[in-house]
């Protein structure tokens, strides 16, 4: 495998903003996986907000998110806590709403479901952006526990990329049951 990166940037640059998300799966003693992201925004310069000065290399977000998931994908638990957040003692009230994920199973959609009991005011944008990409890390970390033939459901991570379109050879060789031809 080769090493790629981008093409070298045609300007000099500054960069003044860094947002980071980091996910871990775990598989849990009990049977269970636990799916946990980290978010963090840090600017590189002060800046001046409502709420003060804030400074260069300080977290204006510091945000974590864990849901526990069973074999169906399905939320049986979900947590979610602000270490940083631009307004503090308002921000962080919001948490607990992220209880309302309990119940809902990963599957085709699921992000409409997340938007109808988390969208808006009812939850926070960036810890609610993060439950799509937990929702992406839940079925790494499951891949190689769940076998297809014993659900007889079509894996949902098919036919969501040019890869692993149904009627692809990616399909046609690892998930023959499920390739359709044109």
């Amino acid at each position: 495998m080769t090493d790629q990166n981008l093409s070298p940037p045609t300007s000099p640059r500054t960069r003044l903003h860094q947002r980071r998300i980091a996910l871990d799966g775990f598989k849990r003693e009990d049977g269970l996986w636990d799916i946990e992201g980290h978010l963090t925004d840090i600017k590189d310069y002060d800046f001046g907000h409502f709420t003060g000065l804030h400074p260069a290399g300080a977290p204006v977000h510091d945000m974590w998110m864990r849901i526990t998931i069973d074999s169906t994908l399905t939320i049986l638990d979900a947590e979610a806590m602000m270490a940083a957040r631009p307004y503090a003692g308002e921000c962080e009230k919001i948490s607990a709403n992220y209880k309302a994920l309990i119940g809902l199973r990963i599957a085709p959609g699921f992000t409409n479901a997340v938007r109808r009991v988390l969208g808006g005011t009812k939850g926070c944008a960036h810890l609610t952006e993060m439950v799509s990409a937990l929702a992406t890390a839940a079925f790494q970390t499951l891949s190689s526990e769940i076998n297809e033939d014993a659900t007889r459901v079509q894996p949902s991570h098919l036919d969501r990329c040019h890869a692993l379109r149904l009627e692809g050879p990616v399909v046609q060789r690892y998930y023959p049951s499920w390739f359709k031809k044109t």
